[in-house]
């Protein structure tokens, strides 16, 4: 059973960067990956997806702020986050997805998810 581990959250003050990590432990070239994230209280939501050709869908709410990108030859998403608001804190999840719909019912499989804070 492949495995997801994110790493890369943390504390940052507003307006402050963080790159968010997500190491697979087995070949996730053919899926589409995604991120999500979800706040005390809240749905979980979709942050970004990328496709296995590489097209990425995003969030209106991190479009501009947020880069997702996959490394296949090293199993790994990463998510670049810049201009970070108080509203992005929350815990952060890497997900293999089945098609190309940034849904959490188009997950199969989730990572435990690395938490990141953001200060004002």
């Amino acid at each position: 059973q492949v495995q997801l581990v994110e790493s890369g959250g943390g504390t940052v003050e507003s307006g402050g960067s963080l790159r968010l990590s997500c190491v697979a432990s087995g070949n996730i070239g053919a899926y589409s990956m995604a991120w999500f994230r979800q706040s005390p209280g809240k749905e979980r939501e979709g942050v970004a997806l990328i496709a296995s050709d590489g097209i990425s869908t995003y969030a209106t709410f991190v479009k501009g702020r947020f880069t997702i990108s996959r490394d296949n030859a090293k199993n790994t998403l990463n998510l670049q986050m810049n201009s970070l608001k108080p509203e992005d804190t929350a815990m952060y999840y890497c997900a293999r997805m089945r098609n190309r719909q940034l849904s959490v019912r188009s997950a199969d499989l989730w990572g435990q998810g690395t938490q990141v804070t953001v200060s004002s």
